[in-house]
């Protein structure tokens, strides 16, 4: 069970499946970020100055959020360069262990009763061919 386990995660469909999703909710971190903390505040930045507001805060508005963009992106390298690590070591398993399954089992010596025999039978051919 164990193995056929391990055959069914170590499959590449798996692995890329898990991967896209994994990245997929990383990258939806940055544009999540990107849209939140850049492209909203901007887009409001002129109707609060057009309100003539002198505490920003009380509006609820912090204005552009650099910081938490880059750190959205930080973690999206992050763990994109963690998942190649990851998959990288399986893909080397996978290819270590297809080495050991190809490598034919070397063939067990004949036991000594065949040899015997074989040599008689190769003895009683050439005494016959010699007649």
């Amino acid at each position: 069970m164990w193995k056929d386990f391990k055959a069914f995660v170590l499959r590449g469909n798996i692995v890329d499946l898990a991967v896209a999703v994994v990245v997929g909710g990383a990258f939806n971190a940055i544009v999540a970020s990107l849209v939140k903390d850049i492209v909203t505040p901007l887009l409001l930045r002129p109707a609060i100055t057009a309100l003539h507001a002198e505490h920003w805060e009380e509006l609820g508005w912090d204005g552009v959020l650099y910081g938490r963009f880059f750190a959205a992106v930080l973690e999206f390298v992050v763990t994109a360069f963690v998942l190649f690590v990851v998959v990288r070591g399986l893909s080397r398993a996978r290819a270590r262990t297809r080495v050991v399954e190809a490598a034919p089992a070397p063939a067990a010596p004949p036991p000594a009763e065949v040899v015997l025999l074989t040599d008689i039978r190769d003895l009683l051919k050439r005494d016959r061919a010699a007649q």
